[in-house]
């Protein structure tokens, strides 16, 4: 069910490059096509569709911010339903989107013609479109930095026309041309609204590159809520401007309703720029599309829902398969199909998924699976979820008979692939069987190891105090033999002293956990944990055992115990009030052992100092030694307190003459002590270059 750590995605994608993708995939053919046939059903009254448009996409939009930050993974919408609900609806997601994508794409690329074809009749618009997807095929290739970078060029050029046309445009607006503002009705408002919500859909595909986005905890949330806000401020002016200077009789049914409002404010330059913005419009739609839905593929093949060749990466680690799939897909719809008819169905297909993924959010919330930790939380839940299932049921309902039908053959066509194909491929359930515990043997216990495994690859969150843990912990560094049951007695005793428990109690618990396999031991390192009640703050005991420590586990599903020979026992106690951060913290230790310089730091470590900095990571923190000579001697006679450091740093230990003592903001600093310094990465960087431990020249 996992993929190894060589088929992961690279992280390439950063803030800029979120929002360009979230909203290069929203301001295309809702801006520069539909607003003429919403005018045509709706008449003024089309700009308020727009807006009413976006609030069915506020529900699904937090609820695929949450779960692409619980579970960054390339695939989106099929790696949320699949892990929520099952590989049934996963699959049902995976090939609907996917295939939601790929005419999004191919629409895009025709959609080019309606604006040259205004200037260059008669241009051969078919080879033009099927030409550049091959091109966005080949940037694709060379990997999410270069198809991000495009991406910036083209949405950076499309907003600075864009503000020009509504600049220009905004003073010219005509209040009469909004009289008779609800005369089409209530039932053609709403119908509006579901034509045009297609406009906001791919606001969300951003989430099916996660995987590849950096911090994703952080850039995709701002990222994906500042496109949003951006794209529905961008249709409301714009759609103003358009209802406000082109009279509704030329504007109903208009295929090139920005140009008609660009040359009434702006003449033929005016036209010329906006047709400039529409090229940038379509070719940043179609360049997106390609990049998120070329990791749907990737994705299910990752699960055996696809055949195996479509997780194949090249050198670059670029999923050239399915990208070749998804570009061969896109150019035999534009040479056989017409995307222009097929591409507007597929908006309802689209409501629905958004349906399920607020279900998704649901089920796994309501599953209480600890490792389920999103970065972000929707918030207004489970109301706002609801409200997420709701809208999209009754704007499919607006919709009509034929959209339903097309979303209905999509839904079928996905069905008779995942039984003829993966059903017996696959063996996982969703989160949805954690949540009815009564079908106990149908729940999917891989997906509880799964999430961690996320959670080892996301780690630590901003303020998680590992390194303040560690640095607090005592040690135990062991030269004689030892045995499990001493080093659990010191642990005990350590725990008793900071938390409202018996040390008996804490000895009981420890080695209950071992004999029931709640105790991970992997690679010569054991780590037992527990919650509990009264404690402040985790508190942790790291040992040493150079000669080994022998510890009975027991299997979790046989009972059956076997004997490990431990060199690291790392104990953690967590307050019983935060589950995750508990699993994060254990998943940053398994993390660092995991990693390969981890075995000889802590083998050939000499006290306990290097033992604590054994465990913490290059990056987080800074050895200094006040010595002579170098740029470190002028600490010598000075208070901690006095000595200037950025604010994300603080002097965690002091080695001196073999002791560690704690530091204390009126400890004076003497020559040969060595100090531990930790702290955020960025600002540890600064210490560095000050206190280089290279000699003054």
């Amino acid at each position: 069910m996992r993929s190894t750590s060589k088929s992961r995605l690279k992280k390439e994608l950063s803030l800029l490059g979120v929002v360009t993708i979230a909203a290069g995939t929203t301001l295309s053919a809702g801006f520069f096509l539909l607003p003429g046939i919403a005018a045509a059903e709706a008449g003024p009254a089309m700009v308020l569709a727009y807006v009413l448009a976006a609030v069915p996409l506020v529900p699904a939009t937090f609820s695929v911010i949450e779960l692409a930050t619980a579970m960054p993974r390339a695939g989106g919408v099929y790696f949320f339903l699949d892990r929520a609900l099952g590989p049934y609806f996963g699959t049902i997601g995976g090939i609907g989107t996917w295939l939601a994508l790929v005419l999004k794409v191919a629409f895009a690329l025709v959609g080019i013609g309606v604006y040259l074809t205004y200037y260059l009749p008669g241009l051969p618009m078919t080879t033009i479109a099927v030409a550049l997807a091959m091109v966005l095929g080949i940037v694709n290739y060379f990997g999410a930095r270069k198809t991000g970078r495009l991406q910036i060029l083209l949405v950076a050029g499309l907003l600075l026309i864009l503000a020009v046309f509504m600049g220009a445009g905004l003073p010219q607006v005509r209040p009469e041309h909004f009289d008779h503002f609800f005369d089409a009705g209530t039932s053609a408002l709403l119908s509006t609204t579901g034509l045009v919500y297609i406009s906001y859909v791919g606001m969300t595909n951003v989430a099916s590159l996660s995987e590849e986005v950096k911090d994703p905890e952080r850039n995709l949330p701002l990222g994906v809520i500042f496109a949003l806000g951006t794209a529905v401020l961008i249709y409301a002016l714009g759609t103003v401007v358009m209802v406000g200077v082109v009279p509704m009789d030329k504007l109903a049914g208009n295929l090139t309703p920005v140009l008609a409002a660009a040359t009434a404010t702006m003449g033929s330059t005016g036209g010329l720029l906006v047709t400039v913005a529409a090229l940038f419009a379509f070719v940043s739609v179609a360049n997106a599309g390609t990049l998120s839905a070329s990791r749907y593929p990737l994705a299910m093949s990752r699960d055996h829902i696809l055949p195996s060749p479509f997780r194949r990466m090249s050198r670059g680690g670029t999923p050239y398969i399915s990208l070749l799939a998804t570009v061969g897909t896109i150019v035999a719809i534009v040479l056989v199909l017409d995307p222009t008819r097929i591409a507007k169905l597929a908006s309802a297909f689209q409501l629905l998924m958004f349906a399920l993924v607020c279900a998704a959010v649901i089920v796994m919330r309501e599953s209480r699976i600890p490792s389920y930790d999103p970065g972000y939380r929707s918030p207004g839940y489970p109301w706002m979820q609801i409200a997420g299932i709701a809208i999209p049921v009754l704007l499919i309902y607006e919709m009509g008979v034929l959209p339903s039908l097309f979303s209905l053959g999509m839904v079928l066509v996905a069905t008779v692939w995942y039984f003829a194909y993966a059903r017996h491929r696959v063996t996982r359930e969703g989160a949805i069987y954690h949540v009815f515990e009564r079908l106990g043997q149908r729940r999917h216990e891989g997906l509880d190891s799964e999430l961690r495994g996320i959670m080892k690859e996301k780690g630590l969150r901003r303020g998680d105090p590992f390194d303040e843990i560690v640095a607090r912990a005592l040690v135990i560094d062991r030269e004689e033999e030892t045995t499990f049951d001493e080093v659990v007695a010191i642990a005990a005793e350590h725990f008793a002293s900071v938390a409202p428990h018996s040390a008996e109690e804490f000895f009981k618990r420890f080695q209950e956990g071992s004999r029931i396999g709640a105790t991970p031991v992997s690679r010569g390192i054991a780590l037992p944990h527990l919650h509990v009640d009264g404690l402040d703050a985790p508190e942790m005991v790291l040992v040493r055992a150079r000669r080994g420590i022998e510890v009975r586990v027991a299997e979790p599903l046989s009972g059956k115990e076997h004997a490990e020979t431990v060199t690291a026992v790392f104990f953690l106690v967590s307050p019983e009030g935060d589950p995750a951060r508990h699993l994060r913290v254990l998943a940053r230790i398994a993390g660092r052992v995991e990693e390969g310089s981890f075995a000889a730091d802590w083998r050939h470590a000499q006290d306990c100092q290097q033992l604590k900095e054994a465990l913490l990571h290059d990056e987080r923190f800074v050895s200094i030694t006040v010595a002579g000579g170098t740029p470190a001697e002028p600490l010598a006679g000075k208070r901690i307190r006095d000595i200037e450091l950025p604010d994300g740093c603080l002097v965690a230990i002091i080695r001196r003459d073999g002791v560690s003592i704690v530091p204390r903001g009126k400890t004076v600093l003497a020559l040969g002590d060595r100090l531990t310094v930790i702290g955020d990465p960025k600002d540890l960087s600064s210490v560095r270059a000050r206190f280089s431990a290279h000699e003054r020249s």
